[in-house]
């Protein structure tokens, strides 16, 4: 009898193990970058800091080509193995022109281009800023979805000004066409002004096209600004978003370029600490 036991829990231990052991990768997409991570290094060289993103195991970048021809830059990273998927614009860009952006993004060979700020005063964005970005993101989005681009609006987290039964990041999602207009989720920016990753994935689905993975340091005073302490960029798993819940949903919604951003000063200590962290998470 204490044989049978004994083979049993052997049994339960041993099936329970091959369970873990089978558990699949949460993050199972390929490595993405953003650019602004190294932004202290790629002005002062170009091929040294594409050698580090290749060495981190990056496959995937997000950027501009940082005054190099963009054909050239488009070469260093094919060489590298490293997929341009994705470029930004500003917004006066958008506004002058955009066949201009998307003659840039067709040379880097990106297929997404990303606007990060729309101007407003310090005061505060307001209904009139959200209305004139609508007007703007919908004329440019046309153009550029006519050049084979995707246009995305990277949210930043001073949308969350209350309107109506919702806020301005509504306004701008409900008001800009489909087609022509999707958005980015940068998942700190919006925690950081009272919005909730997983509960704007869920409503409104594929309507966001590509994510920044960041984390916010725990206790990080929050506000509309768009703005906090570049310290407050901490390790992925080390601050108080929930990545694990945030993915889960952004693979429901399709999600299939997340970048990891980085806006601290220790981004050679925190960058593969970040990555090591991703690669642990499993379903």
């Amino acid at each position: 009898m204490k044989k049978y036991f004994t083979l049993c829990l052997l049994l339960i231990l041993s099936t329970g193990m091959t369970t873990l052991a089978q558990k699949k990768a949460l993050y199972s997409f390929p490595l993405g970058i953003e650019s602004y991570t190294f932004r202290n290094s790629f002005p002062k060289n170009i091929v040294k800091t594409l050698d580090t993103v290749q060495r981190l195991g990056f496959t995937e970048y997000e950027g501009g080509s940082y005054g190099m021809d963009p054909q050239a830059f488009k070469k260093l990273c094919k060489e590298r193995g490293i997929k341009i998927i994705s470029t930004g614009a500003d917004y006066e860009g958008l506004v002058k022109s955009p066949e201009d952006i998307a003659h840039t993004a067709k040379r880097l060979g990106a297929k997404y281009v990303m606007c990060a700020w729309i101007p407003h005063k310090n005061s505060g964005f307001t209904l009139e800023n959200a209305k004139n970005a609508v007007e703007v993101f919908n004329k440019a989005g046309k153009v550029l979805r006519d050049s084979g681009i995707i246009f995305t609006y990277h949210a930043h987290g001073y949308e969350f000004q209350p309107y109506q039964n919702g806020t301005l990041l509504d306004y701008l999602i409900k008001n800009t066409d489909p087609k022509d207009v999707s958005f980015e989720m940068d998942i700190l920016w919006i925690h950081f002004g009272g919005g909730d990753p997983v509960a704007l994935l869920k409503k409104y689905g594929d309507r966001w096209k590509l994510m920044h993975l960041k984390d916010l340091r725990k206790g990080t005073k929050k506000d509309l600004s768009g703005g906090t302490s570049q310290e407050n960029d901490v390790v992925l798993g080390s601050g108080e978003i929930n990545i694990p819940a945030i993915l889960k949903e952004a693979k429901k919604a399709g999600i299939k370029h997340y970048f990891i951003e980085d806006e601290s000063n220790h981004p050679s200590q925190q960058v593969p600490e970040s990555i090591a962290y991703l690669k642990s998470l499993k379903e």
